[in-house]
């Protein structure tokens, strides 16, 4: 499992573009920050109030009081700055926010993302991702293809209650890379070692195939 995040954490990372400003998501997106180009000038945003987040801190440096929004400790780059939540969603909403790269229970082959909860189970909240898939410039969800029961994630219909419809711009999983244009999902990269046949077998979402699909490397 851990081969499988890693995989898709570089393959997120390559979304990101030198000057951007990047929210990264709870759960496996918050890896990413480990992973941007040292030459980058890339400033990381978390609704709870911190702009230019740096890699996870080495053990013995943790700060308590320095956290992303899944409560992990992280480190602050030069010129980083902290504010309330209002100013947090402000730039958030204000579409300040170039590229958000969040994790995903399900996506539907419209693009639909749901992120926030599983019925039944007790949550905290739906976080930030409500405004994000709103606000941010473009969507992209990392997530396993199927679950821990071998169904798939990558839906014909969300089943799950919806962060957004029509949201996600470009999906990244374990196995593949889809791309949403006006509500149809297009297969146009698969991951090394991985065939469509394969990809088809694991995905209830029905999905057009690149005329330019390509293989990571």
């Amino acid at each position: 499992m851990m081969e499988n995040r890693q995989k898709m954490v570089k393959r997120a990372v390559k979304e990101i573009r030198d000057g951007m400003n990047v929210n990264l998501g709870i759960g496996i997106p918050t890896l990413v920050a480990n992973e941007i180009p040292a030459d980058y000038n890339v400033l990381l945003q978390s609704e709870n109030g911190l702009l230019g987040i740096g890699p996870y801190p080495v053990e013995g440096a943790e700060d308590p009081d320095l956290i992303n929004a899944g409560k992990e400790t992280v480190t602050a780059v030069p010129g980083s700055s902290y504010f309330d939540s209002a100013e947090s969603f402000a730039m958030i909403r204000g579409g300040h926010i170039d590229l958000a790269i969040l994790g995903g229970m399900e996506v539907s082959e419209e693009g639909d993302l749901a992120n926030w909860m599983i019925p039944g189970k007790m949550i905290k909240g739906m976080g930030g991702a409500m405004d994000l898939v709103n606000g941010a410039k473009r969507i992209i969800v990392i997530m396993e293809h199927v679950n821990k029961h071998g169904e798939s994630k990558v839906k014909s219909a969300c089943t799950l209650p919806l962060t957004g419809k029509q949201v996600v711009h470009r999906l990244i999983t374990d196995l593949a890379v889809f791309d949403f244009h006006s509500g149809r999902m297009e297969l146009v990269e698969l991951q090394e070692g991985i065939s469509i046949e394969e990809v088809k077998k694991k995905t209830e979402a029905s999905f057009s195939i690149s005329q330019n699909l390509l293989t990571a490397h």
